[in-house]
């Protein structure tokens, strides 16, 4: 089985990427031999930015990124995100890749199922 996660939420001010996150972790866990990608489009591009520093027991989603790309999860920012907020790939948390509407919709095509945040 393989799975598709869209994030669409920034890191900070809703729970969603937050969850969409989280539940990407559980299944990987659950089940470390699927396919797990995420693509993060709009704000949530901003949840793979480096350098995020959250208070004392807050989630931190750059932390969470680099978790789920340490279990094999492939992780995309859409470039004309990034571009819109003024941020390059160098921006990004260590292995989180630029990405593109093309390779989303090759993902979407690929993967079994798709879940939206």
């Amino acid at each position: 089985m393989s799975f598709l996660f869209v994030l669409n939420d920034p890191p900070y001010g809703t729970e969603r990427s937050y969850n969409g996150l989280r539940l990407a972790m559980a299944l990987k866990k659950e089940n470390p031999s699927q396919a797990v990608h995420i693509f993060l489009i709009g704000d949530a591009v901003s949840c793979a930015i480096s350098g995020q520093k959250t208070p004392d027991g807050y989630y931190n989603l750059a932390r969470m990124i680099r978790a789920l790309l340490s279990k094999g999860v492939t992780i995309k920012c859409c470039g004309a995100c990034l571009d819109a907020r003024g941020l390059d790939e160098a921006a990004l948390v260590t292995g989180a890749k630029r990405g593109t509407m093309s390779e989303l919709a090759t993902w979407t095509a690929e993967s079994e199922r798709v879940i939206t945040f």
